[in-house]
């Protein structure tokens, strides 16, 4: 079980569950009630929980760290697309700084740790016109796992499985929280270019990276060519023209 006593120096509320269907789902509800910026809905399990795209993610009972922060950043609405790469730098920046291996970045959402994902991050947007209201952030990372279903066990790993180690998940939550404040002031202060910037120099897959885009039921093959300061992917397809994209996931092309 989690030692909440590791996180009373936070300075933040933490709504701890032993069991919960999704922290996002109790993070809006907080939200909508006027909880402050920077509280944390933490689980030892979800029963449901959410990727992106309507997926569900694998929430082994105290293995991992699953998690969703309550944002509310003086950003601009139009800021906002690049609050994902923040979040992915904060959270691969957290599991280099503690296992001491570093992680790639796949856009927009997932932290590899070699070619497997080890965490995964959902970002939704509650606004008025162009003020954000507040940002619900789910973060979910394979700690302690030592084994994953078949249909995962090819694509998904964990820090143990990777390094042999076991690591304490509060510690691992401290380093995420802190990251995370660090890039969403960069964020606010430097704006969405610096962040782009960041993204690109950690990320293998921001440009000339082979890859097959998934939207759907549509496949769209191509080489990423960068990304835009909104946070959008470039791809150009085989036909030589340059697409950009809003949503889909991204995997390596095999051919």
């Amino acid at each position: 079980m989690l030692d909440l006593s590791l996180l009373a120096d936070l300075g933040r509320p933490i709504h701890y569950y032993a069991s919960i269907d999704t922290t996002m789902r109790r993070a809006a509800e907080l939200a909508e009630a006027g909880e402050p910026g920077g509280a944390v809905v933490l689980a030892e399990e979800q029963t449901a929980g959410r990727g992106r795209l309507g997926r569900s993610w694998h929430s082994e009972p105290e293995a991992g760290l699953y998690f969703s922060l309550i944002l509310r950043p003086p950003l601009e609405a139009a800021q906002v697309s690049v609050v994902t790469l923040a979040l992915g730098l904060a959270a691969g920046r957290a599991i280099h700084r503690v296992t001491s291996r570093p992680c790639d970045l796949r856009w927009p959402n997932d932290v590899l740790l070699g070619e497997r994902k080890c965490c995964g991050i959902l970002t939704e947007l509650a606004a008025e016109g162009e003020r954000v209201r507040y940002i619900l952030a789910g973060i979910g990372v394979n700690v302690n796992h030592a084994a994953f279903p078949a249909q995962l066990a090819a694509t998904a790993t964990s820090l143990r499985l990777e390094t042999g180690c076991e690591y304490s998940r509060e510690a691992l939550l401290i380093e995420i929280l802190k990251e995370t404040d660090r890039y969403l002031q960069i964020l606010v202060e430097r704006d969405a270019p610096a962040i782009v910037e960041l993204f690109t120099r950690a990320s293998s897959y921001a440009a000339g990276k082979r890859v097959v885009v998934v939207n759907g039921t549509v496949e769209t093959s191509g080489r990423t060519t960068g990304i835009t300061s909104a946070g959008t992917l470039l791809l150009e397809r085989d036909d030589g023209s340059v697409a950009p994209i809003l949503a889909g996931s991204v995997r390596p092309a095999t051919d």
